[in-house]
């Protein structure tokens, strides 16, 4: 490593007596001394500093040390300074030396310094040193070792010597980068030695060869070739000059335009609800809209199943921000509002963040927000889902879901949230504001003024944060433009809370209505981290600004939006002074306020430099040109003018009040001014403190350019600006950022290389990535360093500190991470790694966002006539000037190309494309005391202008203009030769389009093609005499850009914007050979973008050639340059015969068009292209006529071919000759290769024709023909294969193994033994019986398959993924190998958890297993969970189909989609080869010389075809009634034909079950497009379309796959399972192999058959319906056709037995889902033999049962009610049961009375008949929902069965004492005895085993009743013994049973003991009880005490009588 290390020893010959300190740079890195106190003469320092440095010691580096007075208050002062050149250093590495400082005025003082200098470099080869010389290496000590932020002018370190007008790059940069090579390659050698052996492997040999080269360039420092750019198709490529930045392509804001959204919500069931005996309600609402579920009737655990869907159209940000809040409400009604149970709130955006943008099946927590103390309310379960525009949601598939029971592991929060979220305090301090905007007329004041006499601010400010759906204010501070609140407003909500963004707006109160003036965002994601080391949210207290509209008031503000948030801010509006705190409540101490209403308090004031110490900011900005300004502006005068804040804005910048806030500030920074004065000479300072900011440029009249733009003619005199203002100093947070997004934009640019390498397949992708991967390490690495020196400035918050520590942890592992990924980058891996390495940059970009702000940003207003016009606004991090390179602002000191916009919603659409105005713009931001340097980025080669009125040219004031004395002259030729996929500007559905070149001030137009979306315009354009300012040197680095745009040439008006591009030509200078490797130029593709959309590709070269001078004009010109006047140089005529020829126009029919020359056109060879006609499909009318005549025309780079012509489209729009070729000389590139267009035209009468509609084919790829390979496998011919097939094809399931053992053992045993097994009724009866089954249990059965797929698929995913992640961690060294095993099983564990796979690992008990522990062999279908022709490439194997586009491309914000335009399709095929072709293929036997290389293609004639179209169930409809339902019926389509099922729709069901079959004969062509649509029917009025679903049915028939009629996977005559097709599965093979032209199958004895040299197994006989068996070959045929596609040559996969879903589109909500149906298609050929009738698929008709209930006894029942004479306790208990949903059959057993000990005796019976599905575990109830409902609706709901046990009051309600609930299909087994009886049978439900009533028939035991006490602990309130009993309707019927104790078949009467009698009945009895039992002792007390009372009292009454008497002595 090399070094360079300073001992500063001692500074002697002081004066006076202080402290010292001294300061030591070196390359710009400052290290401060320690402080040496109180020292006179000498001070000693003693102290070693080191630089590690990463490239060499050049001789004239400087070191330089200054000393100074330290002073603790005041600044401190400059002793002197020495300097030397380090020459001698860096030759003999090692000096000692005494020499004397110089002060400010350069003259030498006494006091001298004595310094030890050492210099180790790399090589060794300058003076060695051992480690032990310097002992006392000081490390960063107190954050001493500084950057330069504070104070100083840094000194003279690197300009040292040259003129300000033109420097020398500074040292720094230009270091940097020769040693990033070393750097890398010392890394390179360690990294691989240790890898290289055994990763090779699988590179070839010759690599290390080349990496052995490569490291000896790399070590010389150059650059690697992994790390060079390429130019890109966005490409401005990256040069090595720093003199230029990129421009940003994308123009328009995409961010305030309204898009379509869909929220869906299912609210399924609701679980542990907290109170008793409720009657709850759903409420969902979002945003303001509200929808209720039904009400259920006293219950706890509701089940709704219900959907709801809200519709918006709103900007993303709005949406996002809208919060989704589910409360329950209990007994809600028309009269009452209800009371809240509890709310569970969260935020769209965080679903729209989840994977598919949904929540499944999740359980929501309730909780209550009047009460944060009280825990859980209960949880609801629902499916949450968002869709935007385009959005497709796979939703799990609906079947029978067993019901997820497992809540805690299937909770409703995103992905490492925990479950157990804290309540916590959200304070949002609101300190102060400044710089508000007006917000009233002058007028208005005029008036006030009037009145009141004094002049007050126009605005009336309050704060208003929004967060979590609430809302708190401030208060109002009246009449102020810097109001201060110190207030603060705390929210109390859930941690971490699922809101992402607090809102937070400045609003104005006024009278009528509150406006807004500005609102800024924080996302809580940006200002917490939730990692291990993580942090809470905090803020601040820092500035917010805020952005908005401009800042004029006007009374209807056209831009509000802006300061609503919406879209981006035009103008800066204010700042907020806040901060942010969050507290985590201890919920359980007593003091806690335990609402969660928003409170308000007051705060105190913060000191003003709590947010940073002030300090004066520097801007400059110059206009080197202004070019391509829009024609509507072009004819005034036009200026410029720079703001940053309120700062340079002159006409409605800083409010009234500045004056004296200027006071405040200047006091504030008198200490500075001092400190200013002190070191710098006297006239510097002067002039300093009077700088008056010049913040706009002169007016210009702009000139005319072309038709469509203008420019100012600014030439050599370049206009400058320059502000100054004061800031908080918080450089170091946009440093910070710089840094990151220059990794990240270093990242992205290789990162699209990558890609580009891959899409144009070149060569070796994987070294470029590579090069990105080592260039991001390094880059993560060098900012863990810089950013470690942070400096512990003023104004540093928690939020900076916690944001330091996470960001370094985070670059510092992606440093590592990235390492390891880049060894295991290989060839094979490139595509998964890229992926891999997108997120490192989401991440990098996410950091580098910094929350708080500090300096606003920048905008450049154009202006005229003193209005605003257009703007840009540039981010002032990304200007900002720092003295180390890579925390620069990535276009601070460069010239930039910026694009001016319209403001607000004006930039939407049309006028958001056209430029309004386009700046090369050189701008540079800054402390004022670093700005010497401003000037440093700016082309080389001009003067300074000064202002006038300054006196004496001072060197420190600005320039107000530039003037350039250098000009190169230079000629551009552009290359444009075609374009493709241009987006279609006219009603044909084509474009006329015409580029035109921007480039300098020069503009020039190719020629128009028209009708054309794919132009080849192969011209060359040449701009002569394009003159460039600056030196020669740097423009060829970094020339300006080009900017070429393509139009829409329209006959009349003006020509219609298609796109834009930017270009960077290549330069050559004179002296250069125009020769390879850089010119010709190559042909590149540029993206063409209109918005933010693409619109296109230019394929198109640019070179710049600089013209030479003759000798005579640059005689002239030299003198001119030194006598300081401009230089006219002309261009001599020996000039131009230097550039390289032009060749003429070669063809006279284009006139004087240039083409584009040889050396840069592709090379051509010749193609055959044979096009397949087959036929045209629904024609749309053009002109309001039909079409009848059509004809297509192909077209391909000039050639093409015309089909023939249909002669009548209505009776067969096929056409009659099938195959055409043509032949065409096409580039050898393939990626050059221009589109083909497809166009049909309309053959009307007079021989016109009309354009119907076209085609552009861009890529041709797919259709180039390759030779069959004849070595690969399929040909093999060598012996026969056998072919492994699964003898049982049910179990061919991903399934888990234990069930796959079971199958098997259970086959081969008894099936007596299997009835033995029944213990406890768990294990399935007898085997499934066959005429049970139907095609209903096919369908359950795969659907369970399918889903158990999706599972399995899920796991191994994320298994997978997991892998990786600790293969990377565990090479990146995070921990020891030995830890992955442990890791491994735990991660796993977590995941299975998360995905909520426990049922896999509850182990046996898991609900899975219970069910079927055997599955029973049910044969299956395939489900696919989306359309059929996705599984099958859209069965375009040989017939492809065409879209015809006619009428305008739409833009988003017409809503108009591509299919709006299609008016037709063309169905037919291309196939190109290269001629000449090999001869073997035109030899082969049958080969059809008309037919080309379609060879045995179907004819085309009209043919018959019976179409049965099976429409299963539709789910998750979108609701078309006012009720939130929908009353769906089927209507089919086909050509004429309509089948509408109205009658039979299904009421109020958003997801019917249909199970219809239909029948329709068609004729294809003519009737080939299938549409299956969804109604919604409707009593009143049409039936509204929910949904509709469109099939080709003509490509399935014709495909190979054979989509006629799907393929079973067993072959039976009868049963469920019976075979469809007419063709048996032998009569199929056969003719596939005939088609094949494949050998007939052999079949063999042995159940084996041969097909082509492939041997197949299977079964040979088959039962019939009597059970005989028959010898058959049908199993043998059809496992060959299950398994077609390993049969070589012709095999393919055939299309089985199965069910689609298809998603039901509306065209009024084009791009969102309305729903989703299953169904399938079977067509038959009528010319075949009829196929049999339809298979049964009707809905399942549910089966009657009923559930006799007797109640016996009850137990432990706890006691309610104290009798009023004795006290006692006791309960008058009666039982309450009830089946349906809804309390509509409860029954009550009578009362018994008076229970002391809780124990009830009933022997009651209830009955409770129902309609249930086996299948789907539902009771089925049919009611109406309401008095006026039309029809009764159908519900399905699961079978619980609720017992309640209740006390009897006579006059009050009755109180409810505990329920249970018993699932029927899996309930605890009661308990025998009641002492058994336990709360554990309620709580560890998952753990016991269940059992099924419909299994067992009859069950007896006890159950425990609970209700939950206060504190929402569960607790036993009694037992109840109960008998459960379920027979069906059949069996009730013969033998039924009364209710109650009724006839027949009576229960005996209860044996109840005396007591429970009523006292009013045997008042005496009840009397006797009470003395004799209870009551004796009491009464015996009682009557001793009266006794005594009365003693007592006569003794009282008597006594005064007998006193008397005695004192009298009568």
């Amino acid at each position: 490593m090399m070094s360079l290390m300073v001992h500063l020893k001692t500074v002697a010959h002081l004066r006076g007596k202080g402290d010292r300190i001294a300061k030591v740079t070196f390359r710009g890195l400052p290290f401060f001394s320690r402080v040496a106190e109180n020292c006179e003469e000498v001070a000693n320092f003693n102290e070693t500093f080191r630089w590690p440095i990463a490239s060499r010691l050049d001789g004239n580096e400087m070191l330089e040390i200054q000393v100074y007075n330290y002073s603790k208050v005041f600044s401190n002062r400059l002793v002197g300074t020495f300097s030397m050149v380090l020459q001698k250093v860096a030759e003999e590495g090692h000096l000692e030396l005494t020499d004397t400082l110089i002060d400010d005025n350069n003259t030498s003082i006494k006091t001298s310094v004595t310094i030890e200098i050492r210099y180790q470099s790399m090589d060794g080869t300058v003076g060695v040193w051992s480690d032990g010389e310097f002992l006392d290496v000081p490390d960063d000590r107190d954050g001493m070792f500084a950057f330069e932020t504070d104070s100083l002018l840094s000194g003279q370190s690197h300009g040292s010597g040259t003129s300000p007008g033109r420097s020398l790059q500074g040292s720094i940069p230009t270091f940097r980068k020769a040693g990033k090579g070393v750097f890398s390659a010392m890394k390179l050698g360690k990294i691989k030695s240790s890898r290289d052996d055994h990763r090779k492997s699988d590179e070839p040999a010759v690599l290390d060869m080349e990496d052995l080269d490569r490291r000896a360039m790399r070590l010389a420092g150059a650059m690697d070739p992994d790390t060079i750019s390429l130019a890109s198709v966005t490409a401005v490529t990256t040069n090595v000059s720093n003199k230029r930045s990129k421009p940003d392509i994308k123009m328009e804001p995409s961010s305030g335009r309204p898009v379509d959204y869909q929220i869906s919500i299912t609210v399924i069931e609701a679980r542990q609800l907290i109170g008793l005996n409720m009657d709850p309600v759903v409420c969902v609402e979002i945003g303001d809209d509200k929808k209720y579920t039904s009400m259920k009737e006293s219950t706890n655990c509701p089940y709704y199943n219900e959907y709801f869907v809200f519709d918006f159209h709103v900007p993303p940000d709005v949406m996002f921000d809208k919060i989704i809040k589910l409360s329950v409400i209990h007994s809600k009604n028309l009269l009452r509002s209800g009371t809240l149970v509890g709310t569970f709130k969260m935020d769209v955006g965080t679903v729209y963040s989840q994977p598919e943008h949904q929540f499944y099946h999740k359980w929501a927590i309730m909780s209550d927000p009047d009460d944060i103390t009280a825990g859980c309310k209960g949880y609801i379960k629902c499916d949450i889902a968002v869709v935007g525009k385009g959005d497709n949601i796979k939703t799990p598939h609906k079947a029978n879901e067993t019901d997820e029971d497992d809540i805690e592991g299937n909770l409703l929060l995103p992905e490492g949230i925990p479950a157990e979220r804290q309540w916590a305090r959200f304070y949002v301090r609101i300190y102060r504001a400044e710089g508000l905007p007006k917000m009233n007329t002058s007028i208005m004041a005029n008036v006030k003024k009037a009145f009141i006499g004094e002049n007050r601010d126009l605005v009336d400010p309050y704060v208003q944060v929004q967060f979590a759906g609430q809302k708190g204010k401030t208060s109002v501070q009246k009449s102020s433009y810097e109001p201060i609140w110190n207030e603060q407003v705390i929210f109390t909500e859930l941690f971490p809370p699922l809101c992402k963004r607090m809102k937070v707006q400045i609003r104005d109160s006024d009278k009528v209505n509150d406006v807004a003036i500005g609102t800024h965002f924080i996302d809580l994601r940006k200002i917490s981290n939730d990692g291990d080391k993580g942090f809470l949210p905090t803020l601040g207290p820092a500035w917010a600004n805020m952005y908005g509209s401009t800042r004029q008031y006007t009374l209807m503000d056209e831009h509000q939006d802006l300061n609503e948030g919406l879209g981006e801010g035009v103008s800066f509006r204010s700042r907020l002074l806040l901060s942010i705190a969050v507290e985590i409540l201890d919920t359980t101490s007593p003091e806690i306020i335990s609402s969660t209403d928003v409170q308000i308090e007051n705060v105190s004031n913060i000191s003003e430099s709590a947010t940073g110490k002030m300090d004066e900011f520097f801007l400059f900005g110059a206009f080197l040109e202004a070019t391509m300004i829009d024609r509507k502006i072009g004819d005034k005068a036009i200026s410029f003018e720079i703001t940053i804040g309120n700062y340079g804005n002159q006409i409605d910048g800083v409010s009234k009040p500045s004056s004296t806030k200027k006071k405040k500030k200047d006091g504030d920074n008198e200490e500075e001014e001092n400190e200013l004065i002190q070191n710098s000479s006297e006239d510097e300072a002067d002039e300093d403190g009077d700088l008056v900011s010049v913040s706009t440029t002169p007016l210009m009249k702009p000139v005319i350019t072309d038709r469509n733009y203008f420019h100012l003619p600014y030439f050599e005199k370049k206009p400058c600006v320059y502000i100054k203002s004061w800031w908080q100093d918080q450089r170091r947070r946009l440093y910070n950022s710089n840094m990151m997004d220059k990794i990240a934009d270093k990242l992205e640019e290789g990162l699209n290389d990558v890609q580009e390498i891959i899409k144009t397949e070149k060569a070796f992708p994987e070294r470029r990535l590579r090069g990105v991967l080592e260039e991001l390490s390094v880059g993560c690495s060098r900012f863990v360093t810089l950013a470690n020196k942070d400096v512990n400035q003023a104004g540093r918050t928690k939020l900076d500190r916690e944001r330091l520590k996470s960001c370094m942890r985070e670059m510092d592992s992606m440093a590592q991470q990235t390492r390891q990924i880049r060894t295991q980058v290989k060839k094979n891996t490139v595509k998964e790694k890229v992926k891999l390495v997108q997120n490192f940059l989401q991440k990098l970009r996410f950091l580098a966002d910094e929350p708080q702000h500090s300096i606003p940003d920048v905008f450049v207003w154009m202006m005229s006539n003193n209005k605003r016009i257009a703007y840009a606004r540039v981010p002032s991090k990304d200007i900002l000037y720092s003295i180390v390179d890579e925390e620069t602002g990535k276009d601070c000191g460069k010239v930039k190309a910026v694009f001016l916009k319209l403001p607000g919603k004006k930039g939407f659409g049309h006028a958001g494309w056209t430029v309004q105005a386009k700046l090369e713009l050189y701008l540079w931001l800054g402390l004022n005391k670093q700005r010497k340097d401003f000037l440093k980025g700016l082309p080389n080669g001009f003067e300074e202008v000064k202002a006038i009125n300054t006196g004496p040219v001072l060197q420190s004031i600005p320039p107000v203009s530039l003037v350039y004395d250098m000009k190169q002259v230079f000629q551009l030729r552009a290359h444009m030769y075609q374009a493709r996929s241009l987006f279609a500007a006219d009603s044909s559905g084509l474009s006329d389009p015409f580029a035109r070149v921007f480039f300098s001030t020069h503009s020039q137009v190719t020629e128009v093609l028209s009708e054309t979306l794919c132009p080849t315009w192969d011209q060359l354009l040449v701009f002569d005499n394009v003159e460039l300012f600056g030196e020669a040197s740097e423009l060829r680095d970094d020339p300006p850009i080009i900017v070429v745009e393509i139009y829409d040439q329209d006959t009349v008006g003006k020509a219609e914007f298609i796109g834009r591009t930017f270009a960077k030509p290549t330069i050559k200078m004179c002296d250069e050979h125009y020769g390879p490797p850089r010119f010709p130029p190559q042909l590149e593709y540029y993206q063409v973008y209109r918005g933010n959309c693409t619109a296109g590709e230019l394929l198109a070269a640019f070179e710049l050639l600089q013209i030479p001078f003759d000798e005579e004009s640059i005689r002239r010109a030299l003198i001119a340059v030194h006598n300081f006047a401009v230089p006219q140089i002309k261009v001599g005529q020996g000039g131009r015969a230097d550039l390289p020829p032009l060749e003429g126009p070669t063809d006279s029919e284009h006139g004087p068009i240039l083409p584009v020359p040889l050396g840069i056109r592709p090379v051509l060879s010749r193609y055959r292209i044979e096009v397949l006609f087959w036929g045209l499909r629904d024609l749309k009318r053009i002109n309001l006529a039909q079409v009848d005549r059509p004809r297509v025309d192909i077209e391909c780079a000039g050639r093409g071919v015309q089909s023939v012509l249909i002669q009548n489209y209505k009776k067969n729009p096929n056409f009659s000759t099938l195959v055409k070729w043509f032949e065409v000389d096409l580039p050898e590139n393939e990626l050059l290769h221009p589109p083909l267009n497809i166009r049909v035209v309309d053959c009307r009468a007079f021989g016109r024709y009309i354009l119907v509609g076209s085609h552009a084919v861009t890529s041709l790829r797919r259709f180039i023909y390759s030779t069959p390979d004849k070595t690969s496998n399929n040909w093999a011919t060598a012996g026969d294969i056998l072919v492994n097939v699964d003898a049982d094809p049910s179990i061919r399931k991903m399934d888990t193994v234990v069930k796959l053992d079971a199958t098997e053992e259970e086959s081969d045993k008894d099936k007596k033994k299997k009835k033995k097994k029944k213990k406890g009724g768990v294990e399935e009866e007898d085997e499934t019986d066959e005429r049970m089954l139907d095609w209903w249990s096919k369908y359950f059965a795969s659907i369970e398959t399918l889903k158990e797929t999706l599972r399995a698929q899920e796991a191994a995913q994320a298994e997978a993924e997991e892998r990786e992640d600790l293969e990377i961690a565990a090479e990146a060294g995070d921990f020891k190998p030995d830890d992955l095993l442990l890791k491994g099983s735990k991660t796993k564990e977590k995941n299975k958890e998360k995905k909520g796979f426990k049922d896999k690992k509850k182990g046996p008990t898991a609900d899975g297993t219970e069910k079927k522990p055997v599955k029973a062999k049910v044969d299956e279908l395939l489900v696919y969970n989306k359309e059929l022709e996705s599984e099958y490439g859209n069965f375009e194997d040989w017939l492809h189909t065409f879209n015809l586009y006619r009428g305008k491309a739409g833009d988003d914000d017409e809503h108009a989609l591509d299919d709006d335009r299609i008016v037709g399709r063309f169905k037919g095929s291309l196939c190109m080869y290269k001629l000449p072709l090999s001869e073997e293929i035109t030899r082969e036997a049958g080969f059809d010389p008309n037919m080309g290389m379609f060879q045995s293609i179907p004819h085309n004639d009209p043919i018959n075809v019976l179409v049965r179209v099976y429409v299963v169930r539709a789910t998750d409809l979108h609701p078309a009634d006012i009720n939130g339902k929908a009353d769906p019926y089927v209507v089919i389509k086909l050509g004429k034909t309509e089948v509408k099922d109205k009658e039979n729709y299904i009421s109020k069901q958003l997801n019917p079950v249909f199970g219809k079959s239909f029948d329709i004969e068609a004729t294809f062509p003519m009737e080939s497009m299938l549409t299956v649509s969804v109604y919604d029917w409707d009593l009143v009025g049409t039936d509204d379309l929910i949904g509709e679903t469109k099939i080709d049915l003509e490509n399935r028939f014709y495909s190979k796959y054979r989509a006629t009629c799907g393929i079973s996977s067993n072959y039976s005559v009868h049963g469920y399972n019976v075979w469809r097709d007419p063709l048996k599965p032998t009569q199929i093979l056969a003719k596939l192999c005939k088609d094949g032209k494949t050998d007939a199958p052999q079949y063999g004895p042995g159940g084996k058959v041969k097909v082509a040299n492939r041997i197949f197994t299977g079964a040979t006989e088959i039962e019939d319906e009597n059970g005989l068996k028959k010898q058959t070959e049908e199993h043998l045929a059809l496992t060959v056709l299950n398994h077609w596609e390993e049969i070589p040559r012709v095999g393919c996969k055939l299309v089985p037995e199965h069910v689609e879903t298809r998603p039901l589109l509306n065209v009024d909500k084009p791009g969102i889902e309305q729903g989703r149906i299953e169904m399938w298609v079977d067509m038959f050929s009528m010319d075949m033999p009829a196929p049999g009738p339809a298979i049964e698929i009707s809905p399942r008709k549910p089966k009657r049962y009923e559930l006799r209930v007797i109640i016996w006894n009850t137990d432990e029942v706890i006691l309610e009610d104290d009798d009023y004479f004795t006290g006692e306790k006791s309960s008058d208990i009666f039982v309450r049961g009830w089946l349906k949903g809804q309390q509509e059959d409860k029954q009550d057993t009578d009362v018994h009375y008076h229970s002391l000990t809780g124990e009830g005796n009933f022997n009651w019976r209830f009955v409770y008949p129902f309609d249930y599905l086996m299948a789907e575990e539902k009771i089925v109830i049919s009611k109406k929902e309401s008095m006026f409902s039309w029809d009764e609706t159908e519900y399905k709901i699961p079978p619980r069965l609720t017992l309640q046990v209740w006390d009897a009051d006579h006059f009050s309600a009755d109180d409810f004492l505990g329920a249970i609930e018993l699932d029927l299909n899996r309930f605890p087994r009661g308990a025998k005895t009641a002492k058994q009886c336990s709360l554990n049978m309620i709580r560890n439900e998952h753990e016991l085993p269940t059992i099924s009533i419909f299994k067992q028939k009859r069950v007896k035991g006890w159950w425990p009743f609970v209700a939950r006490d206060e504190n929402d602990e569960m607790e036993l309130t009694g037992k109840v013994e109960a008998e459960l009993h379920l027979v069906t309707a059949e069996e009730a019927e013969k033998s039924p049973v009364g209710l109650g104790r009724n006839e027949p078949d009576p229960l005996e009467k209860p044996n109840r003991p005396d007591t429970t009698f009523l006292w009013f009945l045997s008042p005496l009895k009840a009397i006797r009880y009470l003395i004799c039992n209870r009551y004796k002792w009491l009464i015996i007390k009682i009557v001793l005490a009266m006794l005594l009372l009365i003693m007592l009292g006569l003794f009282l009454y008597s006594m005064p009588g007998y006193l008397v008497k005695k004192l009298l002595g009568a």
